[in-house]
This record gives structure tokens, C-alpha cells and sequence, in this order.
């Protein structure tokens, strides 16, 4: 397995002005790989110039950058420094010269655009902390977002951080019964959610959905509800409140100074089994990660536009608040898709707002490629692209970089996850990258592919693990430190296994193939069988379930749902369209009515067997199948 010829070679204007190569010679270090491995090896060293370099700035100081006194994998980073990433984010730039600039724009679906200065962010963030403090939310309490991505949405995640409350994100595409459970898994007592929004022009019952959520969460008081939309919606009397009709000059509440590791918002994300994940990100590890991973492997400076069809419910939502706006500049936040209403919704988006980073996910790309549209103009501000989400194939990634760039702008391609805050691998835009690659591993991770004897291996496909811990990882999941310990850490001793399988070469290129466990990715978005298979299952005339992922040329996978009915005469059309409006849309799954569903003989249900057998490929040892179940009961393809 070697590497492929680079496709982009960097010019000067990309060496001048990245922020990395400027550490990099600020620290002595004859180059990246130099500092990439003192950074591993001297994180107390690297961590702290680190904090000075991005001005991630501590109200109290920190005694030291690293306490594992409770072992590996549940370290204190920061311990006893006080922050608050509401001041990082929002206040210190409120007065002086990024007062006036635009901090936050909405592009909405249906062609909206509305923004607030740094200014406008910092007093709707102190308005709305103080609404929330009279609500009765306080230091530690939890409030989940159920928002597409408008202003507000960032208002509410900054005042809630403002308080030393923490934020719950939950996807603007799930369903009532994903938002109930994240509700009551962290016992969040508000709400925040809007009328509705739009996506493909279609109006999306927000609050309905949340109306129905809050039936089953009995910790919840109060709804808050943006007006979005305007076209009303049901309000409980005592409960529910419109934004618009809060107190407009309530009382004004200090902002907390947060301990470094005091959560400050906890992102739910999919496993193969049991309810999803709650990834816990404190004040100082995710302010330091996201900072660190948008200036040094994005090389974001205040005068960048960032760019990105996002949501506040997946990691990318909160990392382009927190990033973006710590490092001073402006984020554009896209709701819906690519090619709504046009084919060219991005590139004018770009044009509009003068973006010079400008994010897109491989299935993003591969929507507006397959729609045959010229290529665009108006891009003149855009110096590089960014993505996140899923692996790339190669014939896209040309058409991005030479059809739509002009091969005269790079593919930022970024890897991580929810768990660890953001990136692991990036492809750096100052230097030489082969298509559909990443170059190095981010400051501060170590990185390696094992094989299955636990060893370092190049030029094969093995397991993604990080040997070290660094900031912005998950401080274990909440409320579930066994959960945690036994989903990371319980392969190999000391060692994280990320769950991607990947290869590195001998010279340095990285490349990801794949999960190596059964997490369903559709568009870049990671969601469990079980909890497909949860919402499905709140339809009585279904009895049981499997869902899994197969591949998909537009979305990178779709969901294909097996269900097993309690009346046979029941309405095929009908159980699909009950199936899609209990997990949501964007997860909308082909459904199948079988007869049975293969099982191991203690009940497990074999999706591995189920997805082979589906897709024509070898089932491999179907030794634990139980005897009175059937594969033959599974259709082959479509």
C-alpha cells in the first residue's frame, strides 16, 4: 500500500500564513513532525504554549496541564484553572475591534439569512442566561437544544455555558422518542426547541415532536420555543414560553467561573447497543481542542469566514460555535442540503458571504456532482475546502478539487469523532496531500493503526487507536463510567480503540475503511441500530426489529429495517410511514416485513449475518445461529 502522487502542492500564500508553522517556529522546532512528537511527549511543555498561542484565557490559572492520578483513561486536564468558554466565545470580544463584525449567520432552508455581531451574540447570550437563571436553571442543571440552526441556537448553547448549566444538543432530524430519551437520560429540566423549520422546503413539526417528547420526560418544567416559522403552534399554559416574549431587561447574572473540568455540554452519540452515549465535554478540554484543531489544522485567523452545513446535535455543530468564535471569527451555519432549492445553494452561500473555508462532506459533494451543474463561479473568496464525517472516494474528490477549486484550493480532510472533541488525523493545507488522504495526526494525539495482536503496523488496514489522552476527550460517558471503560479502553491496556478501521504507510499517509463495529453512518451522521430499532418498535403491530446499514452512492450508507410483525394483514405502506415519522426523516428506513429474525442462541439478535445475507455477500460462521430462526426468512437485495 503506498502513497499516491500529491494533488495539491501548496503555494507560498499557504506556507505564509499558517498558524502551525508559526508555533512550529516560535517552539524551535525544525518542523511539524519535530513538534507533532514533542507535543506527545511533553504535553505539560506543548499544552501550555499551546493555551498562550490560541489565547484561550484562564480567569484563575491552572496548577498543571495533567492529572491521571485516577488513571488513563479518566484524566483532569487544566485542574484548578477557572474559564468560561460564554467569555472565550462571546464577552471579550463584545467591545473593541471585532464588536461590529458578524460573529454567527443563519443560512436557512428556505433561502432565510440572519446574523449577530459579536456585539448583538454577547447581549442575546447575557438577555438569555438571565431568562434562564429566572426560569430556575443554575450551575450544574441540564437543558437540552432541540433547534435547527438559527441564531438562537448559539445564543442558547453560550448563556447556558454562561451559567454553568449544561447544554444537551439533540439533532433537528430526530424523532420524539430520541429527544425523550436524551431528556431523561441526562434529567434536563428545560427545554429549548422552536415552532418548527423547513428542510427541501417542507415544513419539519419541531415542536410537536418535542410536545410528544416531553410526555415521557417528567424532569422537564419549562419549553422555551423560538418563533421560527410564525405559523403557531400549541402552547402549554405554565410550561411553555415564546423567546420573543421573555423578559427583555431581566435582572443580569454573573458569568460562572467554571473549573476547568466542569462539563459543558454533553453530545448523545450512537453505540451498537443500548441506549446512545453520553460524550461529556468540560469548559477548558473542548475551548482548548476546537481552538487548537480550527487555528493550527484548519489555520483559521479572525478575518476567516467558516463556512458548513451543520447541526447542533453532532459534534460539528457545537465545534463551529466553540472554534470558530473563540478564534474571533465568523461562522456560517447551513441548514437543510446542497442542492435545495439549487444545485449551487453552496456557492452562493460562499459568494454571499464571503467564505473563505468553506465545509463539504463527501456525500454533499457527490449530490451537487451528480446533478451534471457547471461549475460554479463567485468562489473567488474561498481558499480551501474543509471535511468531516465519512471517507471520501477518489473520483469526488477530484471532481471538488479540480472541477469546483481549480485545483488551486486544498481538501481539508479531518477525522475524529464526538468522543475525543474533534480531529485526530488532518490533511494540512501548507503542505503536499494525495487525493482523499489525510498527512498527518493533529497536535498532541498519538496515533497508530494495530493489528489484531495489539502490534503497530504500516501498509495494512487495522484498528484506529490513540496511545495517549489529550484535551477535549470525552470525560467518560455520562453517568456510565463502566460503559465507557468497556466501549474504549477494555481491547488493549492503556490504549483507546476508536472504532475506525484505517491504514498508515510508510511515509506517512493515512486512510480510513470503514467502521469496524455495526454504527449505521448516513451523511456523515452516526446513529445505533438500537436506537433506529427503539423508535421503530413504539409502532404495537411490530414485534421485533433489526436495522443496519447498507451502502449508498449519495449518502454514504442508508438504513434497511427487518421487522417482524404481530398481524400479518397488517398495511405494509402504513408500517413504513409510521416507521419514518418515528425515527425521523433524515433516518427514514426501507422497511421489511419477515418472518423471523436470525438470533444467536441466547437471543442476540446477528446483524452481521443479516447485513451480509441482504447484500449477497458470505454470512462467514453462523455457528451460534438458534436452530429456530431462519436467514432464509432475510430478502437479498432490494
Amino acid at each position: 500500500m503506498t502513497s499516491a502522487q500529491p494533488a495539491w502542492i501548496p503555494g507560498e500564500e499557504h506556507v505564509a500564513r499558517s498558524r502551525l508553522l508559526a508555533a512550529v517556529q516560535a517552539g524551535g522546532h525544525r518542523d511539524v513532525e519535530e513538534l507533532h512528537r514533542f507535543s506527545v511527549a511533553e504535553p505539560e511543555k506543548f499544552w501550555r504554549a499551546a493555551v498562550a498561542d490560541l489565547g484561550v484565557e484562564f480567569s484563575e490559572p491552572f496548577e498543571r496541564v495533567l492529572d491521571d492520578s485516577e488513571g488513563k483513561p479518566f484524566p483532569r486536564w487544566f485542574p484548578g484553572g477557572r474559564l468560561n468558554v460564554a467569555q472565550l466565545c462571546a464577552h471579550r470580544h463584545a467591545t473593541g475591534p471585532l464588536a461590529n463584525k458578524e460573529a454567527v449567520v443563519y443560512e436557512g432552508d428556505g433561502g432565510q439569512r440572519r446574523s449577530l455581531t459579536y456585539a448583538q451574540l454577547d447581549a442575546e447570550v447575557r438577555r438569555f442566561a438571565a431568562n434562564l437563571a429566572a426560569l430556575g436553571v443554575s450551575r450544574g442543571d441540564r437543558v437540552v437544544l432541540f433547534l435547527p440552526v438559527v441564531p438562537e441556537a448559539t445564543v442558547a448553547f453560550l448563556a447556558i455555558a454562561m451559567l454553568g448549566a449544561v447544554s444537551v444538543p439533540a439533532f433537528s432530524g430526530y424523532g420524539a422518542e430520541a429527544v425523550a430519551t436524551r431528556l431523561r437520560e441526562s434529567d434536563a429540566i428545560v427545554l429549548v426547541t422552536a415552532d418548527g423549520t423547513t428542510r427541501r422546503g417542507k415544513r419539519v413539526a419541531l415542536k410537536e415532536t418535542a410536545d410528544e417528547a416531553v410526555a415521557s420526560a417528567p424532569s422537564v418544567r419549562h419549553v422555551v420555543v423560538v418563533r421560527h416559522l410564525g405559523d403557531g403552534t400549541a402552547m402549554t399554559p405554565g410550561r411553555d414560553v415564546y423567546w420573543d416574549e421573555l423578559d427583555s431587561s431581566p435582572a443580569a447574572v454573573e458569568t460562572v467561573a467554571a473549573e476547568s473540568n466542569d462539563p459543558l455540554t454533553i453530545i448523545y452519540t450512537s453505540g451498537t447497543t443500548g441506549l446512545p452515549k453520553g460524550i461529556v465535554h468540560s469548559h477548558a478540554g473542548f475551548a482548548i481542542k476546537t481552538a487548537l484543531d480550527l487555528a493550527y489544522g484548519f489555520d483559521v485567523h479572525s478575518d476567516d469566514v467558516v463556512a458548513w452545513i451543520a447541526d447542533l446535535g453532532w459534534l460539528l455543530g457545537p465545534l463551529l460555535i466553540v472554534g470558530v468564535l473563540q478564534l474571533g471569527a465568523t461562522a456560517v451555519l447551513t441548514e437543510g442540503v446542497p442542492t435545495y432549492p439549487r444545485p449551487t445553494r453552496l456557492w452562493e452561500i460562499a459568494e454571499r458571504n464571503g467564505v473563505t473555508l468553506q465545509g463539504i462532506a463527501p456525500t454533499a459533494a457527490r449530490a451537487i456532482a451528480s446533478t451534471g451543474s457547471p461549475a460554479p463561479g463567485g468562489l473567488d473568496s474561498v481558499r480551501a475546502f474543509a471535511s468531516t464525517g465519512e471517507a471520501w472516494d477518489e473520483p469526488t474528490w477530484q471532481w471538488l478539487f479540480g472541477e469546483v477549486g481549480g485545483g488551486r484550493r486544498p481538501i481539508v480532510n479531518y477525522s475524529g469523532g464526538t468522543e475525543v472533541g474533534g480531529g485526530v488525523l488532518i490533511s494540512y493545507p501548507f503542505l503536499p496531500m494525495p487525493p482523499a488522504a489525510f498527512t498527518a495526526p493533529l497536535p498532541g494525539a498519538d496515533v497508530a493503526v494495530f493489528d489484531p495482536d495489539g502490534e503497530p503496523v504500516h501498509g495494512q488496514i487495522g484498528e484506529l487507536v490513540l496511545r495517549n489522552t489529550f484535551p477535549g476527550m470525552t470525560h467518560a460517558f455520562w453517568g456510565d463510567r463502566e460503559r465507557y471503560l468497556a466501549t474504549y479502553w477494555e481491547r488493549w491496556d492503556g490504549i483507546w480503540v476508536h472504532g475506525d478501521l484505517a491504514s498508515v504507510d510508510e511515509e506517512g499517509v493515512w486512510r480510513l475503511h470503514g467502521r469496524s463495529d455495526d454504527t449505521i453512518k448516513v451523511s456523515g451522521r452516526r446513529v445505533g441500530p438500537s436506537e433506529i430499532e427503539a423508535a421503530i418498535l413504539k409502532d404495537s403491530r411490530i414485534a421485533e426489529v433489526a436495522a443496519i446499514g447498507v451502502p449508498d452512492p449519495q449518502r454514504g450508507q442508508r438504513i434497511v429495517a427487518f421487522a417482524v410483525v404481530r398481524d400479518p394483514a397488517a398495511d405494509q405502506d402504513d408500517l413504513e410511514s409510521t416507521a419514518v415519522r418515528n425515527v425521523g426523516r433524515s433516518f427514514a428506513p426501507t422497511l421489511h416485513v419477515v418472518a423471523s429474525l436470525p438470533k444467536t442462541t441466547n437471543g442476540k439478535i446477528m446483524r452481521r449475518v443479516i447485513r451480509a445475507r441482504h447484500l449477497g455477500e458470505p454470512t462467514g460462521d453462523v455457528s451460534s445461529l438458534d436452530a429456530s430462526t431462519s436467514l432464509e426468512d432475510i430478502p437479498v437485495g432490494e
